[in-house]
């Protein structure tokens, strides 16, 4: 297996990048943290992984489906998307498309005794409501080989889905698809993300699953004590946001944080609060803007050409705090840029070091109208009102990277997904 050394700096990479963007003071240096990075397994597009303790992972790729990698490191195949062939099902409604596809996968917490399994999944056919689509969540047993699936169910089947191109940056089908899910380890709820759809409407309204948290049980039925407003569909934890693509929890409190891509500026990473609201508003004709394209204002003003970050920010803020004075407030906004925040985690064991409890949150590397591309990984030492972060960085060998998901394992490793090398990493501290 090939390894690669790597370090803990407070800093960007290269130093031009740094220096240009103006983010000198964002992170101190640390060189107590020092980490190896070994190919652990080989993926197309690989998008999520979960664990058994005894290391058997899940793990799903967005344009195949899901599958297992035992601790020998024999894979099976479990569920394809329409077309795949070697997976034990098949489902013909299942398919990718743009940023959608096969996301995330959960496993029950009574995995031995239940044997369950979850995915979020894109799905098409007659009986879909978004002009033939939506995202839904599927629960299924693994027997005890772990190589087929039964009792495939859909938990949650009317999440919101883009079926069409729109006149926006990366305004292709499927975009703003969310995907994350996990299960709380304090509460034993399944928490879902939901992404905007590219609709403006969404994030804010009562009834459709676009721009949400969900927290239900494992049949997808809302969780005992959601406190949405009035109103709200009941599975709804918290509303108000734009495209989640993390979820991860605080050991020994169970506190919710998500990560969240920014529209070219502030990617966030905030503490969610039961009924809270995330402030995203994308609608036309509020915060004093006016009409956008496809009634979209996700990213206005100028929305295909290049502007400050801070100017956007101020026409249409990620978490709009003058409409709504009581949004919950984001801990860490990547100094208000925006370079394709996703999944994150928090690290545990004796062995992180000084970084143990922190979080880590991988980017996709977006950089466009002089932004630093900035594929990496930031370990935030996020404060315990979960309100302020303090930022370093682990340095990747490469930055060719898109880093479409960070988890840990049973053994307190970090595991790294990264969509642009088909490949998902071992990362041990030295």
């Amino acid at each position: 297996m090939k390894k690669r050394e790597m370090s803990a700096v407070g800093r960007f990479a290269p130093v031009a990048m740094m220096v240009a963007a103006g983010l000198m003071a964002s992170g101190t240096a640390s060189a107590a943290v020092t980490v190896t990075a070994t190919d652990f397994q080989k993926a197309e597009m690989p998008w999520d992984m979960a664990f058994l303790q005894d290391n058997t992972m899940f793990f799903t790729e967005k344009c195949k489906g899901l599958s297992v990698r035992l601790p020998s490191g024999k894979v099976n195949a479990l569920v394809g998307v329409g077309g795949s062939n070697g997976y034990s099902l098949v489902r013909n409604d299942l398919f990718c498309d743009g940023q959608a596809g096969v996301q995330g996968v959960a496993v029950d917490p009574e995995f031995a005794s239940n044997r369950y399994v979850y995915v979020y999944a894109s799905s098409k056919g007659d009986n879909r409501t978004y002009g033939g689509y939506n995202n839904i969540v599927l629960r299924m047993k693994v027997d005890a080989s772990l190589s087929n699936v039964s009792e495939v169910t859909e938990i949650i089947n009317d999440i919101g889905y883009k079926p069409k191109k729109s006149n926006h940056p990366f305004g292709g089908p499927g975009a703003h698809n969310g995907g994350r899910i996990r299960f709380n380890p304090a509460d034993g709820f399944l928490y879902v993300a939901t992404g905007d759809n590219h609709n403006g409407a969404g994030p804010q309204s009562p009834t459709e699953l676009r721009g949400k948290i969900l927290r239900v049980d494992r049949n997808g039925k809302a969780a005992a004590g959601n406190k949405p407003p009035a109103g709200f569909d009941p599975r709804v934890f918290t509303y108000g946001h734009r495209n989640p693509q993390g979820i991860t929890f605080r050991p020994g409190t169970g506190e919710a944080f998500i990560s969240e891509n920014g529209p070219w500026h502030s990617d966030e990473v905030t503490k969610l609060e039961n009924g809270g609201n995330g402030g995203w508003d994308p609608r036309p004709n509020v915060g004093g803007r006016k009409d956008c394209p496809d009634d979209y204002c996700g990213y206005s003003p100028n929305q295909m050409g290049a502007m400050d970050p801070k100017e956007r920010a101020a026409f249409m803020p990620m978490t709009d705090s003058k409409t709504y004075p009581k949004a919950m407030k984001p801990a860490w906004n990547n100094n208000g840029l925006s370079q394709g925040m996703c999944g994150s985690v928090f690290l545990t064991g004796k062995k992180w070091k000084e970084w143990e409890g922190r979080m880590a949150v991988g980017y996709a590397g977006i950089g466009i109208h002089g932004t630093p591309t900035g594929n990496r990984i930031d370990i935030l030492d996020i404060s315990k009102d979960g309100k302020t972060a303090k930022r370093e960085e682990l340095l990747w060998p490469t930055f060719a990277g898109r880093f479409r998901h960070v988890s840990t394992g049973p053994d307190g490793d970090l595991y790294v997904a990264d969509e642009a090398a088909g490949m998902i990493y071992r990362v041990t501290p030295n």
